[in-house]
């Protein structure tokens, strides 16, 4: 089991010099990985499903990665999750083929559908069609990845006779990990991912989107040269051995917990509990 931290880029970690402190204990830690959120806005006032306060500081998520990278060694970087039919993918190809670059291939490319239709509709981002599009984008990520001459045609994004340079450093390309609880998610997870991530998922949620991502696969969904898809997941309870273990035996590869601290001592406290944990399993 691979032990891993949400929320580096947000709340508390939201101060640069926090975050910092914060990556490099759980690199010492001996933490697999530290991974972003990501919300451009959040409604104001606050008005559900929104998770956060209107005023929770969010950094962006390749900002922030590429300034841990330059702090940090063999820390994995994961976006959790860039919400991307948000986004332009020429654009955002460029800028995580350069997390990719500046952290010597430690990124890991999470995504999402999204969820919040004011964010949607501050950013000009067509939310009917949130499913389509994120799929359609993908496609052309990884078509500018991975492609000599990157070219694709699709309903929302079209491109040939360019080249994106530089390459990721990771190949084909850095881990695509496709978050989503439905089973949209579950079939896109299936069709395009390196791997799933189940957030805030406990045993019987997370039982069930691996039941349906099983179900893509065996119906033919799944592109042989993916092979296996990893499974990680940010459990919504306090993480225990015993709690990691459940999840190990219903197919969990990664837990990353959520630190969800008022103050720095508060953050490095949680970060010091679950490398105790994750020390357990890397002897084991």
């Amino acid at each position: 089991m691979k032990i891993g931290l949400f929320g580096i880029n947000f709340g508390i970690a939201g101060d640069v010099d926090a975050m910092i402190t914060i990556a490099r204990a759980a690199e010492a830690s001996g933490l697999e990985s530290v991974w972003t959120g990501e919300h451009v806005v959040l409604p104001d006032p606050r008005v559900l499903p929104s998770p956060s306060d209107p005023q929770t500081p969010f950094l962006d998520p390749a900002v922030a990665l590429s300034h841990i990278a330059a702090h940090t060694t063999k820390l994995q970087l994961g976006t959790g999750v860039i919400i991307l039919p948000q986004r332009n993918p020429v654009v955002l190809a460029k800028e995580l083929a350069s997390v990719d670059i500046v952290s010597k291939g430690r990124l890991f490319f999470g995504l999402g559908a999204g969820y919040l239709e004011p964010e949607f509709r501050a950013i000009g981002a067509p939310f009917e069609d949130w499913g389509a599009v994120t799929d359609e984008a993908i496609e052309a990520i990884k078509a500018l990845w991975t492609m000599e001459k990157p070219a694709y045609k699709g309903r929302f994004f079209s491109f040939e006779g360019i080249d994106s340079q530089p390459r990721p450093v990771q190949k084909p390309h850095p881990p695509i990990v496709v978050g989503g609880m439905s089973r949209k998610g579950a079939r896109r997870a299936a069709r395009y991912g390196n791997g799933w991530y189940g957030f805030l998922t406990d045993i019987e949620a997370t039982t069930r989107s691996l039941e349906w991502i099983k179900g893509y696969v065996a119906n033919g969904d799944r592109p042989a040269e993916l092979g296996e898809i990893e499974i990680s997941v940010t459990p919504p309870r306090r993480l225990t051995r015993e709690v990691v273990d459940r999840y190990e035996e219903i197919g969990v590869h990664r837990l990353i917990p959520a630190f969800n601290a008022t103050t720095v001592d508060d953050a490095l406290r949680f970060v010091n509990e679950i490398g105790e944990i994750a020390s357990t399993y890397q002897r084991l």
